[in-house]
């Protein structure tokens, strides 16, 4: 089983993506949790662009990683500068990281319309700024931009633009589609061809994600020889982004026999995954392969039966081997099997009457416009009920809200709630910058002495959907939420003619299943 070198552009292509700004915190956690799943290298930042990008490299160095090293992204010198005096080739070396990687131009076009010199002193600039690292003691890494659209349309120059940064002394070559627009049977041939002429010099793959082939152009570079990969989680990036990382490791490991990550540290990529979302303040890509939360989630009556006789019959993986898990989801598509198999995952015996019973409510509820596949908590208090073993933790009383706009402009919202606790009654104001922040403050606020829990609920995403547009603003409304704590995420669903009323049930089942997980 051969060895390929993980590397992650999270930090650096990660953060050129649309919408995605990480702080120096957040960089550095993000290096923590990297190193801990155990990655080849960590690729911190283009060295020479910011201040933040400097602050990085020294702060990192004070972490003490075990696994990983970072690596300083910069450029090849500049065609009217010596390398000596390059912004770029300095501020790299003035992050005093262990290894560097350097990208050089291997497209013709863009050597005469980019960088505006000949073809030959591109040859030069590259390998002056590749031995220029290396004489510094750097492992130097060489990412040739543009390689596969380069060998496309000018085969012979892109070759020698390899062969000057090979000769300079350059560790890894890195074939970039930097477009995005290769296709596996290209990335696969070209690959293969560069393997034969610069072996046993290790080759890597470095896919943007535009004709949507990044994972699979990264596996076809493996098959042609290639033993480095480059990535990021999630497969962030700039425009439609990188080869995501989530899915390429499990495929080299748990498909093509490659050793990629060790098993416990695959069993920690959806955690990983997860984790990288919530720094980014992004919602998760649900239907993302392996770690996505819809990856081994069953819909189908028929395909849940089937996966109750035998897992392998819907599922290429078992889910445990990435740290996901399996999930049925209920709706009034679903059959019997999708109940009962809900109930054998929370260990209660296949009823068959219960199922039915349960599944006559989904049905009735659904129908009125609620929705349980992304509200497992709410089905979870569901079951509970119609099986009498519902133990409220609150009785509420009444709640009153109030919305109140000022000549100044200011909007001031407050909620009122009145609350039983066992014998005890709680009445409570909540300020809050609408009228769910506001109840949902006052909701925090009125339990939290019986419950001090209750603080470690928070509140990720809120969904509005209509559910029968035709009646307007008569219209009825269905509010899901998703929450979470230290240790796990769950959704709830509510829906009225109310946005208040259908929020208010939402907020609450949420409560309440934190309460009732945290009791049992």
């Amino acid at each position: 089983m051969e060895k390929i070198k993980l590397y992650d552009t999270t930090l650096r292509d990660g953060m050129q993506a649309e919408g995605v700004s990480f702080s120096l915190e957040d960089k550095l956690s993000i290096a923590r949790r990297l190193d801990e799943l155990g990655l080849n290298y960590i690729e911190g930042g283009y060295a020479a662009s910011n201040p933040k990008e400097m602050q990085f490299f020294a702060e990192v160095a004070k972490l003490g990683l075990k696994n990983s090293k970072i690596v300083a992204f910069g450029s090849t010198r500049r065609a009217d500068a010596k390398v000596s005096d390059d912004v770029s080739l300095n501020a790299m070396l003035a992050c005093k990281t262990p290894a560097a990687t350097l990208v050089g131009k291997s497209w013709d076009l863009h050597v005469t319309d980019v960088l505006g010199c000949s073809l030959d002193e591109n040859l030069t600039i590259c390998a002056e700024s590749v031995e220029y690292l290396k004489k510094k003691g750097l492992e130097t890494i060489f990412d040739a931009e543009h390689f596969y659209d380069g060998y496309k349309k000018n085969r012979e120059y892109a070759m020698k633009v390899l062969a000057a940064a090979a000769e300079a002394g350059a560790d890894v070559l890195v074939l970039c589609d930097t477009t995005g627009g290769s296709l596996p049977d290209e990335v696969y041939e070209i690959t293969k061809a560069v393997c034969e002429k610069f072996s046993p010099l290790m080759v890597g793959i470095h896919a943007h994600n535009d004709s949507d082939c990044a994972t699979a152009n990264s596996l076809a570079a493996v098959r042609a020889g290639a033993r480095h990969v480059q990535g990021t989680m999630n497969g962030l990036g700039e425009r439609c982004g990188n080869a995501n990382l989530c899915t390429v490791i499990p495929d080299l490991a748990l498909k093509m026999g490659f050793v990629a990550l060790g098993p416990e540290k695959i069993k920690t990529l959806t955690e990983v995954s997860r984790f990288i979302f919530e720094i980014g303040n992004l919602t998760p890509v649900m239907n993302m392969p392996y770690v996505g939360g819809s990856a081994f989630a069953h819909k189908a009556g028929l395909h849940v039966d089937a996966l109750r006789k035998n897992k392998r019959t819907y599922e290429h993986i078992d889910p445990a081997l990435i740290g996901n898990e399996r999930r049925f989801l209920i709706s009034e598509l679903s059959g019997k099997s999708n109940v009962l198999a809900e109930l054998e995952k929370a260990k209660i015996a296949g009823d068959k009457k219960l199922a039915k019973k349960i599944l006559l409510r989904v049905q009735e509820l659904e129908s009125e416009g609620f929705q349980f596949e992304a509200a497992n908590a709410s089905f979870d208090l569901l079951v509970k009920k119609i099986m009498g073993t519902y133990e409220p933790a609150f009785e509420l009383i009444k709640y009153y809200v109030t919305t109140e706009k000022r000549a100044t402009g200011e909007l001031v919202t407050e909620a009122t709630i009145k609350l039983k606790v066992g014998d005890k009654v709680e009445h409570v104001v909540g300020e809050g910058d609408g009228p769910v922040n506001a109840l949902d403050g006052a909701l925090r606020k009125s339990l939290e002495n019986f419950y001090p829990s209750i603080k470690d609920v928070h509140l990720i995403d809120y969904k509005v959907r209509v559910v029968n547009a035709k009646a307007g603003t008569a219209a009825r409304v269905r509010v899901i939420i998703e929450s979470r704590d230290k240790t796990s995420i769950w959704g709830t669903v509510g829906c009225s003619e109310n946005i208040i009323e259908a929020s208010w049930q939402a907020l609450s089942d949420s409560v309440e299943y934190k309460l009732q997980k945290d009791k049992q």
